[in-house]
Parts: C-alpha cells; sequence; structure tokens
C-alpha cells in the first residue's frame, strides 16, 4: 500500500505511484490492479489516471487497460544523463561487432542504475530496462563499479544492501566479494556468471574518472560470450570507456 511521505503533495505522489506501478506491470494493467497496487481506491486512481491519459503520460487499451503513454518518451529523453547521450554510438558499435547486448550503467546510490543499452539483434538475448536498478554484487557492470572504490567504502555499502543470493553462482558473503573485486581490478574487467541471471554472462568495464562511477558491459547467454570470445570483448570495451571518459 502507497504512504505518503508527509512533505510532498499527495496527488503528484499517487500519480507517480500509478505510473511505477504500471511499469512494474510491463507497462500494461487493469484499472483494479493498478488500484490494489498502489492502496488507492477505485474512484481516486480513475481519476488520476483519466487526468494523466489527457496529457499524453497514460494511454486507455483495449478491454479498460492502460498502458504508459508517449508522453514519457519525451520526457525520458530529456531525462536521459549526458554520459548516456554521449556512450550511445559507442554502444551501438559494441553491438555490431558481437551482435550481444551492450549496456552502460551508473552507481545511483547504492544501486546500480541502467542509463543506456542497446539490444543484441539475436531473439535470444539479455535485456535490461533502461531506468531498472538492481544491486551491485550480481551485476558485471556492478562489480566492475565496484572494483575502482575503496574496499572500506565497498564493505559499507554491502553492509546496508546485504547479499541476497539469485543463482547458485551468485556471491554472497562479503569476503569472496571482495575477492572477486581484487581478481577484477588486477585484469581490468568485471564477469557476472550466472550470478544475477542463470545461463547469462555478462562481461564489463569500468568508465575511467567518473564520478559516480560508470561501467560499460556486453552481456548474452553463457553459450555465446564464451571463453574464447571473452578478451576481444574486454579489448572492445576498454577502448569504448576509454573514448567515452574523453
Amino acid at each position: 500500500m502507497m504512504e505518503s511521505s508527509g512533505s510532498g503533495v499527495q496527488s503528484v505522489e499517487r500519480a507517480f505511484a500509478l505510473l511505477e506501478a504500471l511499469a512494474e506491470e510491463g507497462g500494461d494493467a487493469s484499472l483494479a490492479s493498478l488500484a490494489a497496487a498502489t492502496g488507492l481506491a477505485v474512484p481516486t486512481a480513475h481519476r488520476l489516471l483519466r487526468t494523466m491519459r489527457s496529457l499524453g503520460y497514460v494511454e486507455q487499451a483495449e478491454g479498460r487497460r492502460y498502458a504508459l503513454g508517449p508522453g514519457l518518451i519525451g520526457l525520458g529523453r530529456h531525462a536521459a544523463p549526458p554520459l548516456a547521450v554521449d556512450a550511445a554510438p559507442l554502444l551501438q558499435h559494441l553491438e555490431e561487432l558481437f551482435h550481444e547486448t551492450a549496456n552502460l550503467a551508473v552507481l545511483d546510490g547504492d544501486l546500480v542504475l541502467y542509463v543506456a543499452q542497446v539490444a543484441s539483434r539475436h531473439r535470444m538475448r539479455m535485456f535490461t530496462e533502461v531506468g531498472r536498478r538492481v544491486l551491485p554484487h550480481s551485476a558485471g557492470v556492478g562489480k566492475a563499479m565496484l572494483s575502482t572504490m575503496p574496499e572500506p567504502r565497498v564493505r559499507d555499502l554491502v553492509a546496508r544492501t546485504g547479499l541476497p543470493r539469485f543463482t547458485d553462482s551468485t556471491l554472497v558473503t562479503e569476503e569472496d566479494l571482495v575477492a572477486d573485486l581484487r581478481v577484477s581490478r588486477r585484469r581490468g574487467f568485471a564477469a557476472d556468471d550466472s550470478e544475477q541471471e542463470v545461463g547469462v554472462r555478462c562481461i564489463a568495464v569500468a568508465v575511467p574518472g567518473q564520478a559516480p562511477p560508470a561501467a560499460m558491459s556486453i552481456s548474452g547467454p553463457a553459450a555465446r560470450i564464451t571463453d574464447r570470445v571473452v578478451p576481444d570483448v574486454v579489448d572492445a570495451l576498454q577502448s569504448a570507456a576509454a573514448r567515452l571518459a574523453g
């Protein structure tokens, strides 16, 4: 159930709660499910959705279902950080080289925030929505960023976030994570080997000199991102990251 922050305008908080709930539902949901997800009365949710529909931020689909509207696209473009705009052609080139998904992420507080992506042309591909936030310990980009940070800061961060297990390969102890980050720092790249999602491999490098930290990655099925291609992927990522850093 949605709770007011106590310091904001309630109708604005409720409108954004509905948009976030709609995004969580995959961008398409019924009025009843959105009201239930936000703890709002159905008439209240309907009134807010109707207003956002008139502004282009929500659309009404078939069967009285609601979908995210095109008005959000323009806002999203303006909200994209300059680093994401600069990274777009570099990510496109990485996808053209390896035909796998190329990502750019930044550290947003204690979480990894994906800010740009070029999806693989393959039908079977790794896809993480731009705007998604994940814990850093199980993501290649997250570990690449953590590897640039002093170990006391890393330990403080994971003390706040915890180290939940997502797969049998997830690093769930502080010492195992710190040891992995030392390896990543020494070799110049980080790897997520089915640590966030079974069967998915991600190779990532930090973008030099960024505050907050940033990283670029190539991700896809482990069957395609084999040890044989990893050296080429690392070289291409390091070149792209250096160019992005300017």
